[in-house]
């Protein structure tokens, strides 16, 4: 980018806060008491994220009588759950195209259960009142390079023949720029049903209300530090005190598993984001948004970029950092290389916006796995159960992952977990230094077939044979 661009890029991000918008704000509710002493009750949920929320609340939905404690070792929805970008997927499988390659047989069920699935958030939000600005507005995959073009029409011709192509509509230059507009625009695939926009963390505030009007006992500032078990149920260590429980529920996700032999099922990757100040009338007629869809672009180092309910544009993906180790700490929270990056991608995609300033720049990390959709399963001899590797795509399939982890615990046989996907689990991430060595190779490589037309090398293709993946 020339000297004059990027000082413009530079000069948008001088104001912005160090934090997620999401969570700057007044509404955020005070964190519940942290657990002191022991407790005792049916079930214990770990995690106060999208995935410990929803366990708790269909359990208690499911069998009012039982006793459900939950805990979350900083606040609830402080994590992924309160930066991520709001778009909630239909998709349990992290794409149709991820999931007819690793379960062409029961694509159609998982399909279907993931409509159903978004269709439950709805009426849950809708039900408990929770002011989360859910909008069903649909995604578009847009193309901004002509081989992009060729693999959304591949796409959406397999996705015709599999019958799965009622709510998808292909989008040529015109029809994609008179929904957004941006001269990088070439063509789009729009999902007009299987995406909805929210406010992610309003949703994970409103999920912990519910969860307390319907009994959840809810401690935050409570970290969970040791899972043992025997005959009689599981024990818990938490920083002050011990819950003993009948049956857990772990929904920790990115950080490292009360279970250890799953911890190399998983690698945190870290995304950022920007988030734009609100749009004047005449900035929001240059682009449109007229159905106010969300939009992500077909690179393998992609974009992902929305309209909030009050007319701000968020902007994040492209870089994915892992780090030697898959180190977590507070300060690889923040990447200012990478927010300038964003800013200058930001610019080239809406030149018309020049001038416009972010008010909040932000990252976190992400659990992602080998297969980059969830895997499930027990432990302590089925007093235990687990979801993660969400890959990115948590905010609507943590609600499935949650009714999957209650059936497991309760022992019930249910199309959920007669499921392939269910009932088999992803290669796991080799140790160091190999994994991170494969993931820095894995990375260029797709940055290489962003800039040759698409076409993947040797490395990749070896990695698709073997499917094998690394994604955010």
């Amino acid at each position: 980018m020339a000297p004059v661009a990027m000082r413009s890029a530079a000069q948008s991000l001088s104001g912005a806060k160090p934090l997620s918008f999401w969570l700057d704000d007044p509404a955020r509710p005070a964190p519940e008491k942290s657990l002191t002493g022991d407790e005792r009750c049916d079930l214990l949920v770990v995690g106060g994220g999208y995935s410990g929320l929803w366990t708790a609340l269909i359990a208690k939905e499911r069998d009012p009588q039982r006793d459900v404690v939950l805990i979350e070792a900083h606040e609830v929805g402080w994590a992924a759950s309160g930066r991520n970008g709001g778009f909630c997927a239909a998709s349990l499988t992290h794409g149709l195209g991820n999931g007819i390659a690793r379960w062409p047989e029961e694509i159609g069920k998982l399909e279907e259960l993931g409509a159903r699935n978004l269709d439950a958030i709805e009426e849950a939000v809708a039900r408990y009142g929770i002011d989360c600005a859910f909008e069903r507005t649909g995604e578009i995959d847009v193309a901004t390079e002509p081989h992009q073009l060729d693999e959304l029409r591949e796409m959406y011709e397999e996705a015709e023949g599999l019958g799965l192509a009622a709510h998808r509509e292909l989008l040529d230059a015109d029809a994609v720029r008179a929904e957004v507009d941006s001269p990088t625009f070439l063509g789009g695939l729009w999902d007009k049903r299987g995406v909805a926009m929210l406010n992610p963390a309003r949703l994970a505030w409103g999920l912990k209300r519910a969860c307390l009007e319907l009994g959840v006992r809810v401690y935050e500032n409570t970290k969970a530090t040791q899972l043992a078990s025997d005959a009689d149920g599981t024990a818990v260590r938490t920083s002050y005190g011990r819950v003993f429980a009948r049956r857990v529920a772990l929904g920790t996700n990115v950080f490292p598993s009360l279970v250890k032999r799953l911890r190399h099922y998983t690698v945190p990757v870290y995304d950022y984001a920007l988030m734009s100040e609100p749009l004047t009338d005449e900035q929001l007629a240059a682009v449109g948004w007229r159905n106010r869809a969300g939009l992500g672009d077909s690179a393998n180092q992609f974009h992902y970029f929305r309209i909030s309910e009050d007319n701000r544009i968020l902007w994040g993906g492209y870089d994915a950092v892992y780090h030697f180790g898959g180190r977590l700490s507070a300060e690889l929270d923040h990447r200012p290389e990478t927010y300038l990056k964003l800013a200058e991608h930001f610019f080239t995609c809406f030149p018309q916006l020049a001038g416009l300033r972010f008010t909040h720049a932000w990252g976190g990390a992400i659990d992602t796995c080998t297969r980059f959709s969830a895997f499930f399963g027990t432990a302590h001899a089925g007093k235990v159960a687990y979801a993660a590797g969400y890959t990115g795509l948590g905010v609507g399939a943590t609600r499935f992952g949650a009714e999957v982890m209650l059936d497991l615990l309760d022992g019930k046989k249910t199309e959920r977990t007669e499921l392939e996907m269910v009932r088999s689990k992803p290669l796991p991430f080799p140790p160091e230094p190999v994994a991170w060595a494969g993931i820095e190779i894995t990375k260029r490589s797709m940055a290489r077939a962003d800039d040759n037309g698409g076409r993947r090398n040797l490395w990749l293709k070896a990695m698709d044979k073997a499917g094998l993946g690394f994604d955010s």
